[in-house]
């Protein structure tokens, strides 16, 4: 420390710091200083995932649970409108249009109606997981926690609407003519691999979502196209028999209509192996294997600027 005296003032000036000079890396290292919020390691959060299962489950069962909360018929409503939406389907597509060519009533019955519950656990999945993000940024930037719980979360209150739901589906087979078999035990691994499917894209969508949250706005707009082109009203074979036959398959191997067309083939005694492509279900496998692991791995690159900015 050294003074200057100047017209009875006096100056101090300190000595210089031992941190002089030293960088921002190097100063968090000296003292043991981390970033808030920084992204764990691919196993530690994979870890930390794990140990919040709990929590996982309850809150996707909450979340079902007041999603109707506010309808006088309440949980009804979790059944009542994709059933709606087959009678709406069947009476455009079924009666007018007649797209249940080469099938029987007892056939297409059950076919429209189990491609509406299946295809709206995948479309409901995405248009939760778009959300899952930026529609809850007070919970995100509040606690400390994975964020992948949140896309998981709502994955799950998917399939436990959609299991719900199967309690319908499995009248309506029944009451057309399908009735349960060995072959219904083909719906639990279907089942189990289209929601590994949805989940992985709902934490693609999450991390671009929560980027560009208007893109919840365009999302509606690209799962009808996909909708439409899933054969969820009409068989895609026998619709597209007269044109190039790699049109239908590029359609019969995209994913929603795997999983559809697996669990039709489980469910309903009249849909027959003849309705499936070849290795569907490698092809099942695989979608599920490169959406769920690289949707987890693509939702986690991203964890450190979840409700930042």
């Amino acid at each position: 420390m050294s003074d200057t005296h100047q017209g009875g003032a006096v100056a101090t000036s300190a000595p210089p710091s031992v941190d002089e000079g030293l960088s921002s890396a190097a100063l968090a290292a000296k003292y043991g200083l981390s970033v808030s919020g920084a992204r764990p390691g691919l196993f530690e959060y994979v870890r930390d995932l794990w140990s919040r299962r709990h929590f996982i489950l309850a809150f996707s069962s909450a979340k079902l649970t007041a999603q109707y909360s506010q309808a006088k018929l309440g949980q009804v409503w979790q059944v009542a409108t994709p059933l709606l939406n087959a009678l709406v389907y069947y009476l455009i597509f079924g009666l007018i249009l007649g797209a249940g060519r080469g099938m029987t009533k007892d056939v297409y019955i059950p076919f429209l109606v189990t491609g509406i519950f299946v295809f709206t656990f995948t479309q409901s999945s995405v248009m939760a997981g778009v959300r899952a993000i930026s529609g809850n940024l007070g919970l995100v930037r509040a606690l400390h926690f994975p964020r992948a719980t949140l896309p998981i979360s709502f994955s799950l209150q998917q399939l436990q609407q959609l299991l719900f739901s199967m309690i319908v589906l499995v009248a309506v087979a029944i009451a057309f003519g399908s009735y349960p078999s060995l072959r219904w035990l083909l719906l639990v691994p279907a089942l189990f691999l289209q929601f590994v499917f949805n989940t992985g894209l709902a934490m693609i969508v999450a991390r671009m979502g929560a980027k560009t949250p208007d893109l919840a706005q365009l999302m509606p707009f690209i799962m009808r196209t996909w909708m439409y082109a899933s054969g969820v009203m009409f068989s895609i074979s026998a619709m597209l028999a007269d044109k190039p036959a790699w049109i239908a398959d590029v359609l019969m191997y995209n994913p929603a209509a795997v999983y559809m067309d697996l669990i039709r083939y489980a469910l309903i005694d009249g849909y027959g192996a003849e309705n499936l492509p070849s290795h569907v279900w490698i092809t099942a496998l695989g979608w599920a294997l490169v959406f769920g692991i690289g949707g987890f791995v693509y939702f986690w690159k991203a964890e450190e600027r979840y409700g930042r900015g």
